[in-house]
């Protein structure tokens, strides 16, 4: 196929790397086209507030006359100070099926970390844990939730072959809201709510930016302690708030309260993929007619954030957010509901989920390269 050059994406690259999986997943089944102008956005690097904490480049590989690759190399002050470590991450990462060309994109990123005094590199995270990440490597069978990633199942294999390995596997777990154990987790949310003193309340929308910032105060808290935490910035925590807000709903984000002190949150989504998936990436010109067609026949959720601070994490409160949800959603005429992603050695919460009857149909993996 000819000599593979792997290079910094200048203007037009760029339109490459935003391009290039519309044409890799032209034909398959699964795959949810996103928003171009939502891709754009993340990707800019003048405007979006995750890179006034990282620096960032993207590399697309050209075969000939043929984009057959694109990755993002990208160094995370905010992580690694939070963190202690010297770490690079890739992310955004697609390639044709193609050991040579996977290995220098992969390359490229690891030396352009190294650079920049990363020990290892780590990934691929779109651009951190905050937003999609993990590799999926199993359950190929079914499209994405709303924020998770999909790829074909020759991607983990180009991992393994490059020389990457296992740093984190991220599960994800499904249940169906009107098989779900319903008496039973109600019974114990119900218990643990009360015995904690715990008020359980929808977000004010009237009141939006004071709830963000109330629950902003929480999240490093709540999360601090997962594996690969990235702490955001007041302003990255609002821009993703703002953008949530066109498709949440209020009874499907949680804030837990004693007093008047926050100490949890939970947060679902509408899958919105499924409305999205008809527009193929584009608002026009008739993208968005079929966006607001599709989002009303929605029947799934995802439950994607839940964070309990520290003195209540043994409480089972983290486990009665979840009960509550599930019952909300089950209220507003939701079926399908996802739990994703969890930690595989959050041994609480996976064996929580599975007592309440979710069963884990998804995996996906952070790999880490040294």
């Amino acid at each position: 196929m000819g000599e593979i050059e792997v290079v910094a994406a200048d203007k037009q690259g760029l339109k490459e790397f935003v391009e290039l999986p519309y044409t890799l997943y032209r034909d398959d089944p699964y795959w949810v086209p996103p928003l171009r102008i939502a891709v754009k956005e993340l990707l800019d690097r003048g405007k979006h507030p995750f890179y006034a904490g990282a620096e960032a480049e993207f590399f697309v590989a050209r075969q000939g006359s043929r984009v057959a690759g694109r990755v993002a190399a990208i160094v995370d002050r905010t992580y690694n100070r939070f963190h202690g470590e010297d770490a690079g991450f890739f992310g955004f990462f697609e390639c044709v099926d193609d050991l040579a060309v996977a290995g220098a994109l992969l390359s490229r990123a690891r030396e352009w970390v190294s650079e920049r005094g990363a020990r290892f590199l780590r990934g691929p995270v779109n651009p951190s844990t905050n937003y999609e990440c993990g590799m999926l490597i199993e359950g190929f069978d079914s499209p994405p939730m709303i924020m998770m990633t999909y790829n074909p199942p020759y991607y983990p294999v180009l991992m393994e072959r490059v020389g990457l390995r296992k740093a984190k596997d991220l599960l994800a777990y499904s249940s169906d809201t009107e098989v779900i154990r319903r008496e039973k987790i109600e019974r114990v949310a119900d218990r643990v709510l009360a015995k904690n003193g715990v008020r359980v309340r929808p977000i004010d929308m009237k009141n939006f930016p004071q709830e963000i910032e109330r629950v902003w105060a929480v999240y490093g808290a709540a999360w601090n302690r997962n594996w690969g935490f990235v702490p955001m910035s007041r302003d990255e925590f609002f821009q993703m708030g703002k953008e949530l807000k066109q498709v949440l709903k209020p009874e499907l984000v949680l804030i837990g309260e004693v007093g008047d002190r926050v100490v949890g949150f939970a947060l679902a989504l509408p899958d919105i993929n499924q409305a999205l998936k008809p527009a193929g990436g584009s608002l026009f010109p008739t993208g968005l007619l079929k966006i607001l067609y599709h989002q009303r026949l929605i029947k799934s959720v995802r439950v994607l954030a839940l964070g309990v601070v520290e003195e209540h994490r043994t409480s089972g409160l983290g486990a009665a957010f979840y009960a509550t949800l599930v019952r909300n959603a089950r209220r507003l005429g939701y079926r399908e509901c996802e739990m994703s992603w969890i930690l595989e050695d959050n041994v609480l919460m996976n064996r929580s989920l599975e007592v309440m009857g979710a069963k884990r149909y998804k995996t996906y993996r952070i790999y880490e390269w040294s």
